[in-house]
């Protein structure tokens, strides 16, 4: 018994003929009767009296028609409803460097191509936004960092940098040879929080140069860091991506290190077995736009 049997039962209740409900539902007569010959088999029951070539519900006949008019509804509604949440929004989550400076560009793009679908996003550091993606939060995530997770699937999208950085006044400038890692790490470091991107490339290149830094300060607003840092409190490592305001109004200066590179990339990651909507992939697709103009800006022009 499927719903199509059930939608050829009510159409013969309501014309009274299996003839006329042929004729409505542009069927050949004979599919029609088999049909309700199917139904009555299915059930063990006569669904209709044939009487003076009349056709009149059974008892059975009648209430099969309750059921099958209230299911042929909730199906329809359920074909409606499921068939138009599907794409209806995308959730994004990203790391505060990625939400800061690509974010915005990406869902404006995205807005263009599809008005009619809601964007979420949530900008959190990076050990938050890998944990809302194994616990099927977001659809898609933006991070600076790659998870060993094995339920994650991680593309590359573009490289990143961090900045050493300080007040303008700082003695640390003095030094225009570069700085060596053990003066690097006498100085007072402002840091963002554990669990964060950058804080983790940080913990990670030091302990390369055997240093185990505990910061002088910790804060997850990169703004807050900045602003220690051209008050002279301390010096800090940030993303260069979010430098460029500050360093322009001569708030901060860039310190020049030597043997310490502090490199990542950007990565689109999401669970392997997420289902993504239309929608979603296309949101995906801007993200793959985003690092080919990269790899294109990156390409020399050999031409003379």
């Amino acid at each position: 018994m499927t719903i199509r049997h059930l939608r050829i039962f009510t159409e013969v209740c309501a014309c009274k003929s299996v003839t006329g409900a042929a004729k409505k539902l542009y069927l050949a007569q004979p599919s029609v009767s088999l049909a309700i010959r199917e139904l009555e088999n299915h059930y063990g029951v006569k669904l209709f009296d044939r009487i003076a070539r009349r056709l009149d519900l059974t008892e059975a006949g009648q209430r099969l028609l309750a059921y099958a008019t209230q299911i042929i509804a909730l199906f329809d509604d359920m074909e409606r409803d499921v068939g138009q949440f599907d794409g209806q929004r995308v959730s994004i989550a990203t790391s505060l460097t990625i939400g800061t400076c690509l974010l915005p560009s990406l869902a404006r793009q995205f807005s263009r191509i599809h008005p009619e679908i809601e964007l979420h996003a949530m900008i959190e550091n990076s050990e938050r936004v890998i944990e809302g993606v194994l616990s099927n939060h977001y659809d898609l995530a933006l991070v600076e960092a790659v998870s060993d997770e094995p339920q994650l699937l991680a593309e590359q999208l573009m490289p990143d940098e961090l900045a050493a950085i300080c007040s303008p006044d700082h003695p640390l400038l003095l030094n225009k040879a570069g700085i060596c890692a053990e003066d690097f790490a006498a100085q007072r470091i402002i840091m963002r929080e554990k669990g964060s991107g950058t804080r983790e490339l940080f913990d990670s290149v030091m302990l390369v140069h055997n240093m185990k830094i505990k910061p002088f300060w910790e804060s997850a607003n990169t703004q807050a860091i900045i602003a220690a840092v051209s008050a002279g409190i301390g010096i800090s490592v940030l993303p260069e991506r979010l430098l460029s305001e500050a360093l322009a109004e001569g708030k901060i200066c860039k310190l020049h290190l030597s043997g310490i590179s502090f490199k990542r990339s950007f990565y689109l990651i999401r669970h392997r077995n997420k289902y993504l909507s239309p929608a979603a992939m296309d949101f995906m697709g801007l993200c793959y736009n985003l690092r080919k103009e990269k790899e294109e800006k990156d390409v020399p022009d050999l031409n003379p």
